[in-house]
């Protein structure tokens, strides 16, 4: 049975669609999925496409730090799945389960079997908290907060916080939005600081540098001095004692870390081994350890740390030259952001389109770019740009709102995080828009 809406043609019975057929399939109804299929939709809307998609509701995640500070509302953060898909894809909703890559084929629980001429590979990340011991129970019995789960949690607790020990720490595994350890801490001690809440705030990390691009990282400094934020690198979460809220630490070097840029502080050798470093919290937040879904990881597709093995520049699987990926499941040593899509889709886009044309997918353009929004507390904001060589990249249009220095901190980009980012993603982005 066909629906007829905004989102064009939604499947919702297995009997009548088994072995579908499409031009282009899309796993995941994320940014980078309804991106990808909205542009080139627009580019030809010739395509037979079809997005799986299990979701009833698309999340504007990146307004989720500023929502676990009290400072955005949730439910804008949200719309009906329906409402962000192309009106020329087929919405098949429905989890993938396993890749045939030879057969040119998908496997999904109600559909079974899908083709595909050419497969888009977008399903983002997963969390896995379990690889972190206690730390399912911390969340579960709300101990431990994490904006990447449930960013108002994050909020009551920081309402309710009355002092002592804040920490703030992230995994060694690859996050979305590397900086968002960090945001939340910046938000809680300026909100601390405004409401004369005595607290020792700790921002712990297992890598070595706050951040990988140098004039981000000096006015980072700068903050953490602001605040009196102690800074710990090279600080692994290992362990959660729930009972005591106490949380446990290793010592890493930098070939144990996969999250963030290693370098600039010396490693003090006397902690590393097997030294269990407890420190107690009053309040805690943390991202939780993150993956590539099982499906993926559990395929043929992935590179051996687990992630879509594709080419760095032009997101053109490795192997099957007739697989893209796009967003956070790709295996690139770059920040996993809504901004790396933007600049990931237009080349994914060209290929598929040169490929469906018997030309070459010869579009490398993709310079490793990706952006992170660096809130430093209440309006106020840095914005880190960079590319594959951690290069500071800003984006020349800043200068039309009249900042020059997006490394130093700036009100008006607070504007630009919390009014214009969530505008153009809802407006431009999901409707197959370059920006």
């Amino acid at each position: 049975m066909f629906f007829s809406d905004r989102a064009g043609k939604y499947q919702s019975q297995k009997s009548s669609f088994m072995n579908q057929e499409f031009e282009v399939l899309v796993i995941g109804g994320g940014t980078g999925g309804i991106m990808t299929a909205a542009m080139l939709l627009k580019k030809d809307p010739s395509l037979s496409v079809g997005i799986i998609e299990p979701g009833d509701t698309h999340y504007y995640q990146p307004a989720w730090t500023l929502v676990g500070a009290g400072a955005y509302e949730y439910e804008k953060t949200a719309k009906p799945m329906k409402d962000v898909m192309p009106d020329k894809a087929t919405w098949l909703k429905d989890k993938a389960t396993a890749f045939k890559p030879e057969e040119n084929k998908v496997s999904t629980i109600e559909h079974g079997d899908i083709t595909y001429k050419y497969l888009i590979v977008s399903p983002g990340l997963v969390m896995e908290p379990s690889m972190i011991e206690g730390l399912p129970e911390a969340l579960e019995k709300g101990i431990v907060c994490s904006n990447y789960i449930d960013p108002n949690h994050t909020w009551d607790l920081l309402k309710k916080f009355k002092g002592g020990n804040a920490i703030f720490t992230q995994p060694t595994t690859p996050i979305k939005c590397g900086g968002a350890p960090q945001k939340i801490a910046y938000l809680a001690a300026d909100y601390f600081q405004k409401n004369n809440v005595k607290a020792n705030v700790m921002f712990a990390t297992p890598g070595s540098v706050i951040f990988g691009v140098e004039p981000i990282k000096k006015t980072l400094h700068q903050v953490l001095d602001r605040y009196g934020i102690h800074f710990r690198p090279f600080y692994a979460p290992t362990r959660i004692d729930v009972e005591n809220k106490i949380v446990h630490f290793k010592y890493v070097d930098e070939s144990e870390n996969q999250c963030v840029i290693n370098e600039d502080n010396v490693l003090n050798e006397s902690l590393k081994g097997d030294v269990d470093i407890e420190v107690p919290f009053d309040f805690m937040h943390i991202a939780p350890p993150q993956a590539a879904p099982k499906f993926v990881r559990e395929s043929s597709l992935v590179n051996e740390a687990g992630w879509l093995d594709v080419n760095h520049y032009s997101m053109q699987h490795n192997k099957y030259e007739n697989i893209f990926g796009v967003g956070d499941v790709n295996g690139l040593p770059t920040a996993k952001t809504g901004a790396a899509i933007r600049k990931q889709v237009p080349v994914v886009v060209d290929n598929i389109l040169k490929l469906r044309r018997s030309k070459a997918a010869d579009n490398t353009s993709y310079n490793g770019y990706s952006s992170c929004p660096l809130v430093t507390g209440f309006g106020k904001m840095t914005l880190a740009e960079f590319d594959y060589g951690k290069n500071f990249t800003p984006d020349p249009k800043l200068k039309r709102m009249l900042v020059f220095n997006s490394d130093k901190e700036h009100w008006r980009l607070w504007m630009l995080k919390k009014h214009m980012l969530p505008y153009l993603y809802w407006n431009k982005m999901l409707n197959g828009e370059e920006v």
